[in-house]
């Protein structure tokens, strides 16, 4: 299937699910800009660092609020972070639930460890190789996504960019 805004029902919970350097950030791109919630966002904005990982519960609180401003006035929100711990995703499926909100997943799994190793070589800010080969061990499969609640699970590689043959990964 090839998602584009029009195939979203208005006031869904898109959370993209996948490791850093795989394409999420570029992915969300395709759609406004308003839609986008991004913890690395709001690191910046309150530690001047997006990469800061302390005062985490701020920065989550951050996100709930825009979160639950965004759902209760039906509009269709992208969650631009790697998600791929399970109480991460359940604490937006919650809200999501709480809303009568429609729940997908982007599933960025299409894109191996030596792409996100050379994509992540020339971003201004790196992720430790380390943590890069951890993420590769937490990605779930689309069943996983669906038993945790999401109503629907697509595959990145499937979706608009790479049916209009741009870079979604």
């Amino acid at each position: 299937m090839h998602l584009a805004p029009a195939h979203f029902t208005p006031g869904t919970l898109v959370v993209l699910v996948g490791p850093s350097a795989a394409g999420k950030s570029t992915w969300c791109q395709q759609f406004p800009t308003t839609w986008r919630v991004n913890l690395d966002t709001y690191r910046g904005m309150v530690c001047d660092d997006p990469s800061l990982q302390s005062g985490e519960a701020v920065i989550a609180r951050i996100q709930d609020l825009v979160l639950d401003a965004r759902l209760a006035r039906n509009l269709t929100t992208l969650v631009d972070n790697t998600s791929l711990f399970p109480h991460a995703r359940a604490r937006l499926l919650a809200q999501a639930r709480l809303y009568r909100r429609p729940r997908v997943a982007i599933l960025f799994d299409h894109v191996d460890l030596e792409e996100r190793v050379r994509r992540n070589a020339a971003r201004d800010r790196q992720v430790p190789l380390d943590i890069l080969r951890w993420q590769e061990t937490l990605i779930p499969q689309p069943e996983q996504l669906l038993a945790e609640g999401f109503d629907q699970v697509f595959p990145a590689a499937e979706t608009v960019g790479a049916a209009a043959g741009g870079r979604v990964g």
